[in-house]
């Protein structure tokens, strides 16, 4: 009986290695092979979001809190339809939807900005990583409150007061369109974009975005905007080349 109890120790001390490297040796994934983008071959897509018909207005919003009046500079309009009178939209989110299968891009550690600024949320529209720092930041003197509204990722929700240091936040799960409210001013709204990759952009003033960095391939691109809907359209990038894909939104 001894001689057979002995073997399972036998076997072990034959691996060359301990109890302790064992289990470090079976817990540890495989490191991730990031995808490396050919610089000389990398190309982009560039594009424009412009309407068409009876534009809506842009919404006066009224403030009803006498310490926002004092921050702000002049009166505050709704940044949810931003279009300009010659048809370009602002606050789009493009990006590429598909193309990009079995490639995993290295983590991005750069925070992205989220601002408290004139009682409303800066940028209106940002778009991220998953798992990118999002450093939210309070720019007034008045105490705000942050409550993004996820589906995918956790829901936090968190007051920041005025001189507060930055609210330290990531979103680990790739998510589009995460609604963002404050829960002190009714008026206050903005959305984030959670995505995988970095290709993506976020239109102008003018309408424009620019992709770019892309290996060369064939891509579907999304435009998502949170009232007028979303857009898809393909795109061809040739090595060293530029693609063309441009969205046109249709009101009455």
């Amino acid at each position: 009986m001894r001689g057979w109890l002995s073997i399972p120790l036998i076997l072990a001390g034959c691996s060359g290695l301990g109890p302790d490297a064992q289990k470090a040796s079976k817990s540890e994934p495989p490191p991730v092979a990031y995808f490396k983008v050919d610089s000389a071959s990398a190309g982009k897509i560039t594009g424009k979001i412009s309407f068409t018909g009876r534009k809506p207005a842009r919404k006066l919003i009224n403030v009803d809190d006498d310490d926002c009046k004092k921050t702000m500079k002049g009166q505050l309009f709704a940044e949810d339809v931003v279009i300009t009178p010659g048809g370009a939209v602002a606050n789009v989110l493009v990006h590429v939807k598909s193309g990009l299968e079995g490639k995993a891009f290295e983590p991005v550690k750069t925070p992205v900005v989220f601002d408290q600024n004139g009682c409303a949320f800066r940028p209106h529209v940002t778009a991220m990583r998953a798992g990118q720092p999002l450093e939210v930041t309070n720019s007034d003197k008045v105490t705000h409150n942050v409550h993004p509204l996820p589906r995918e990722n956790r829901e936090w929700n968190q007051g920041q007061p005025s001189g507060s240091p930055p609210i330290q936040r990531e979103f680990v799960k790739p998510e589009i369109g995460i609604a963002v409210k404050c829960n002190v001013h009714s008026w206050m709204r903005a959305y984030i974009h959670v995505l995988d990759h970095p290709y993506f952009a976020v239109s102008s003033a003018d309408g424009s975005f620019e992709i770019g960095n892309l290996p060369p391939g064939e891509y579907m691109v999304e435009a998502w905007h949170e009232k007028l809907g979303q857009q898809t359209a393909k795109a061809t990038v040739a090595p060293s080349g530029s693609a063309s894909a441009d969205f046109l939104f249709k009101g009455e």
